[in-house]
């Protein structure tokens, strides 16, 4: 006589429960398609990289030291004559490297006034037939020697730090403008038209959608007008600007080695710390969703 249970594991449990999900169609088990995506185990998240390593942190700054160590003894060896203990004595070498510190760090807070807004600008629907002519000009201005541009920018203006400092931004304008434009017009257009859609305003969009997405093009544009601008600025001298270029140029007008050797290589080592300092803020200022392998 028949009992009417089913056997042991045809269709389920022998106690006739099925598990959580499972249910029956026409005597065949059926699991549910969503509770099967819900149990699945979320997938390994990958470990996120650090932005700054060692090697980046330490091999340029031992570098720098070895370099002014050897510069040291090498000096502490030399024998100085009357002229060249004249012209690094009374604090002059201190006072030219603080003058192209500050002709560098000038013309850069200048220049990204100028470029930043203005390649923002230029983006716009408004302002685009003028990005040809001002892409022009600001080639024009580095395509000019740029002793030719200094000498006539103090014929028109005079000697002084003033005819220098607008010699050097003219100089560095072109890669930070043309990076902030090209930047800016390779975002994706449909992320930006995700951001219309939920309402940003145009600033809005402007401000946590497109600049973020260009700063890694602008940071790189902005390192190059650094380094720029501490090779620009020893040609300050010429138009009484001072800074190092003072000691390159009396070393070579007195032929004494040992100053032309110092303005030298504290110019490099000064072009050198630059592009480290922007290469770090380049790493560090980048927003964490552009990074690769997060």
């Amino acid at each position: 006589m028949s009992t009417g249970r089913r056997p042991e594991g045809e269709h389920g449990t022998s106690t006739g429960r099925r598990p959580e999900g499972e249910h029956e169609v026409e005597g065949l088990a059926f699991r549910d398609e969503g509770e099967a995506e819900q149990e699945a185990p979320p997938p390994p998240r990958r470990p996120r990289t650090r932005r700054l390593t060692w090697p980046r942190l330490t091999v340029l700054p031992a570098f720098l030291v070895l370099l002014l160590l050897a510069t040291w003894l090498w000096f502490d060896q030399a024998d100085l004559d009357t002229i060249s203990e004249n012209a690094l004595s009374g604090g002059q070498v201190s006072k030219a490297l603080w003058q192209h510190v500050k002709l560098t760090a000038i013309s850069t807070v200048l220049v990204l006034v100028i470029a930043i807004p203005l390649g923002i600008l230029l983006t716009r629907p408004a302002f685009g037939r003028a990005t040809p002519l001002a892409m022009t000009i600001a080639n024009m201005g580095q395509a000019t020697p740029a002793i030719g541009l200094l000498a006539l920018l103090v014929i028109w203006l005079g000697t002084g730090t003033k005819a220098a400092l607008i010699g050097i931004v003219v100089y560095a304008v072109l890669p930070v403008l043309a990076n902030t434009i090209a930047g800016l017009r390779a975002n994706d257009p449909t992320l930006l038209e995700a951001a219309r859609g939920i309402g940003m305003s145009p600033l809005g969009v402007l401000a946590r959608v497109e600049l973020p997405l260009a700063v890694p093009l602008i940071l790189a544009g902005v390192r190059t007008a650094l380094v720029l601008n501490v090779g620009t600025a020893t040609l300050a001298t010429f138009g009484g600007g001072g800074g190092l270029g003072s000691l390159i140029t009396t070393g070579i007008t007195t032929q004494r080695m040992p100053v032309l050797v110092l303005g030298s290589v504290l110019t490099v080592a000064l072009a050198l710390l630059v592009d480290w300092l922007a290469s770090l803020a380049e790493v560090l200022l980048r927003p964490r969703g552009l990074e690769a392998g997060r």
